[in-house]
């Protein structure tokens, strides 16, 4: 029976020695999806419905923690393995048995004996209460002092070059190789790509709604679902509506 995996890893080279080495050691398995950040894995295991998803616990966005906490309403019977290169995350997880890890860097044998245990699991899947609390036991020791979030952006519009405080940004839009940052007034573009936005942004006032967009919170005058399960957000001192993509929306009900 073949088996779907996701990865999910922001460096490029760890993820292509991942996904080597998985197919030397786990012939059956077919790799659905190879993702560089959390938004985009999120949505990747959504569309996808894969066994297993291999989860750098650090990336761009959402972290591995908040992917894998979504997967509950996404795709419930996949089982997680978190890659990381922090070893002192590892010793709960391990004696848990529920969640395997995958310390960096990854050796052939430490990933057969983690396939083995995959395999031995079938579509086994700890239940809610247990990974609940084990991610958040992880999420508590994988807070390190951070630099502080950004205050002030630079951004072009036309001909010329504006100061804007993030706080006044009602949303940022991938568009291309230039980021779209959205105010009361119009629009500028900034030339940081978004996923480097999303490292430098106050994680508890900007929000990843979707692959390609960032909202304010303090910007949202409403949430609503659609038939399809996508969020619609309507914004306070803008027209237009915002799309939360459905598997952002099981992240988006806690806010």
């Amino acid at each position: 029976m073949v088996v779907k995996a996701v990865i999910a890893e922001d460096e490029e080279l760890l993820r292509t020695a991942l996904a080597s080495l998985l197919r030397d050691v786990w012939p059956g398995l077919e790799l659905v999806g190879e993702c560089e950040d959390g938004a985009s894995a999120l949505e990747t295991i959504a569309e996808q419905q894969p066994d297993v998803a291999f989860l750098d616990i650090r990336m761009p966005g959402l972290t591995g923690l908040e992917v894998a906490q979504a997967l509950a309403e996404v795709s419930p019977h996949t089982q997680v393995v978190f890659v990381t290169a922090y070893n002192q995350y590892a010793i709960d997880a391990f004696e848990q048995g529920a969640i395997d890890y995958l310390l960096k860097p990854i050796t052939r044998e430490r990933l057969l004996t983690t396939v083995q245990r995959l395999q031995q699991r079938g579509n086994g899947h700890p239940d809610a209460a247990t990974l609940a609390a084990l991610l958040r036991r992880l999420g508590a020791q994988a807070q390190t002092p951070t630099r502080p979030p950004l205050v002030w952006i630079t951004a072009s519009t036309g001909k010329d070059t504006k100061l804007i405080l993030v706080d006044d940004v009602a949303y940022f839009r991938a568009d291309n190789k230039y980021t779209v940052v959205m105010t009361a007034e119009g629009e500028a573009l900034l030339r940081t790509p978004l996923r480097e936005l999303l490292e430098a942004l106050d994680p508890q006032g900007f929000k990843q709604i979707h692959r390609s967009t960032i909202v304010n919170l303090k910007a949202i005058a409403s949430v609503t679902r659609d038939d399809t399960g996508r969020g619609i957000v309507k914004l306070k001192q803008r027209p237009e509506t915002l799309i939360v993509s459905q598997p952002f929306m099981s992240l988006f009900r806690g806010m």
